[in-house]
């Protein structure tokens, strides 16, 4: 706990003597950001800039469960074209479909889905052709 001001001293000078001094015992060394520069200061100011940053931080989505899903489709069809087995094609893109699948039956709430499940034969097709052509 820091001590009291003392009378007579000007609350200006005291507290630069408080900085200096845990300056100098180094209380500033393991601070996060420590030796970094300054965020940009010139962007528009929001209020809610704090909140944005620590669901950034966190890795927390915020997209509505029809656009996640979207990505999730798109991220599978990627995953399938890079994957090293046939198999795991398979199990990629049927993870994936069954999500789909339940969507497609019961809408989650958002934009529409607009997606319909892989024709995961068709793209072990197309992923041995990829394979072939290497």
């Amino acid at each position: 706990m820091t001590e009291r001001k003392p009378p007579g001293v000007s609350f200006e000078s005291w507290v630069d003597k408080q900085i200096r001094e845990a300056s100098e015992r180094g209380d500033f060394k393991d601070l996060p950001g420590f030796g970094k520069p300054l965020p940009d200061d010139k962007a528009p100011y929001d209020e809610l800039w704090w909140v944005k940053g620590k669901l950034h931080r966190e890795g927390v989505s915020v997209l509505p469960p029809t656009l996640a899903l979207r990505k999730e489709a798109e991220d599978a069809r990627r995953a399938a074209a890079g994957a090293a087995t046939e198999a795991e094609v398979r199990r990629v893109l049927t993870e994936v479909n069954e999500k789909i699948t339940a969507a497609v039956r019961r809408p989650p709430p958002g934009p529409p889905l607009g997606l319909q499940p892989f024709d995961v034969d068709a793209a072990v097709r197309a992923w041995r052709a990829a394979r072939a052509g290497q």
